[in-house]
């Protein structure tokens, strides 16, 4: 298995591993004239530039009738998914909501003594737009990203959700997409994919009415769309490929560690894995586990050349060399594969989501555990979040002043306001004392 080894003696030494993943980031480039081209067509168009595109990348002699699925398709879509499977989609589905319901923020006021209110209103968005890729051709249907984005939207409390997703090549949306927007309770689902569904739902169409975010993951082209938009609506994140860190110990099971780096190795070519360890008798036994493991997978060949292009065994002198250097990267899933995990999760400062103990694997959190699963990549989760309640809900301040303030203070805001060069604001505080 082609996977490089570093041997890094300190967290200054990072740098060699910054340098093995600085060629991931693809911001896009060379799609964005392509992509802003179709913005603009969809803008212009409407429903018909959504039709002849989806017509001509997914689903031939597709038209503008059929964008809206019907609440009748949605509701039958339950009797194509067996019981079994609704009740784990139900019961992933609980977990995540109850997680996010502990995240709602509370709007608070302050009284001061000279009886002035000051405070925050939290409210949630109007409207919002969930983008649900459609998996291979449709037939590995991303359940779990509707969950995600769909459950923290309702607890926030946005009033409307619009889903869209593109069709497989006969029109249909795979009835595990629908069942699963049944049990949310979504009525509002559309059928298009790609830039021109992030079009359609940051510009409205004739059927798509226009949203004030947009969340939910894809492609570089959906990606560069998000981005081309940020300012008109609200966006999750730009994300880029998916990625794992895995500190590990002499207590880490080499299978273990293997498992977990391909599961995310076996996202995309562009996926990065890598272990960072102190012991030097793991190395040997997880390149023969990942050799090993990844002969076996359906998606060898991806896995195979994301670990040759992006992963790495990574040797430290200590734990703290490994946790200085995790902070470095800013990993979305690190897990901590140590023995006693708890020990370190103080110092590990920058990532996406924490994954403690051998119990833990990634998937865990990506499906079934309740945190979210949209999370910061690229470094990035150095000052940004998980995908959240708070990504539907706005702040608004409240500022109540008593006259008592007010004119105790003009003459200091009219000096601010002169030293700024506003003389109407130094005029409006100054009108309360005449």
């Amino acid at each position: 298995m082609p996977c490089r080894t570093l041997f890094l003696r300190s967290v200054d030494d990072w740098k060699e591993l910054q340098a093995l993943l600085a060629g991931r980031d693809n911001p896009g480039d060379t799609v964005e004239p392509a992509v802003r081209e179709i913005l603009d067509a969809v803008r212009a168009g409407g429903d018909a530039a959504l039709a002849d595109y989806t017509s001509r990348f997914d689903c031939p002699g597709f038209d503008a009738a059929r964008i809206r699925v019907g609440e009748d398709e949605i509701a039958a879509a339950l009797e194509e998914v067996g019981p079994d499977d609704r009740a784990i989609i139900a019961e992933a589905a609980a977990n995540i909501r109850a997680f996010h319901e502990a995240q709602k923020e509370r709007s608070w006021f302050t009284t001061r003594p000279d009886g002035s209110v000051l405070g925050q209103m939290v409210t949630p968005v109007d409207r919002a737009g969930l983008y649900v890729p459609g998996g291979q051709g449709g037939n590995t249907p991303l359940i779990s990203s509707l969950l995600m984005n769909a459950i923290p939207a309702q607890v926030a409390g946005v009033p409307e959700i619009a889903v869209i997703s593109p069709p497989r090549k006969d029109g249909t949306l795979n009835p595990f997409i629908l069942a699963a927007a049944h049990h949310l309770g979504i009525t509002e689902v559309h059928r298009a994919g790609s830039a021109w569904a992030i079009a359609a739902l940051a510009f409205g169409t004739e059927t798509v009415r226009s949203v004030d975010v947009i969340a939910g993951p894809g492609n570089i082209w959906v990606t560069t769309a998000k981005r081309l938009l940020i300012g008109r609506v609200g966006i999750d994140m730009i994300a880029g490929p998916s990625e794992i860190l895995i500190l590990a110990d002499h207590t880490a099971r080499a299978d273990w560690v293997a498992a977990d780096m391909l599961s995310q190795a076996e996202h995309d070519p562009l996926a990065s894995s890598i272990c960072i360890t102190d012991s030097p008798a793991l190395v040997d036994a997880l390149k023969l586990e990942l050799a090993a493991q990844c002969d076996s997978l359906p998606r060898a060949d991806i896995a195979r050349k994301a670990l040759a292009d992006w992963g790495a065994i990574v040797v430290v002198p200590d734990m703290a060399t490994g946790v200085g250097i995790t902070n470095k990267v800013a990993p979305e899933h690190p897990e901590v594969l140590t023995k006693d995990p708890w020990a370190l999760l103080g110092t590990i400062r920058h990532a996406g989501a924490v994954f403690l103990g051998g119990w833990s694997p990634e998937p865990v959190g990506d499906y079934y555990a309740g945190p979210n699963h949209v999370l910061p990549t690229m470094g990035t989760a150095r000052f940004s979040s998980a995908l959240s309640v708070q990504t539907f809900c706005k702040r608004t301040s409240v500022i109540s002043a008593t006259a008592a303030f007010t004119r105790g203070h003009a003459a200091s805001i009219a000096r601010l306001a002169r030293l700024e060069g506003l003389e109407a604001h130094a005029r409006s505080a100054e009108s309360r004392n005449r």
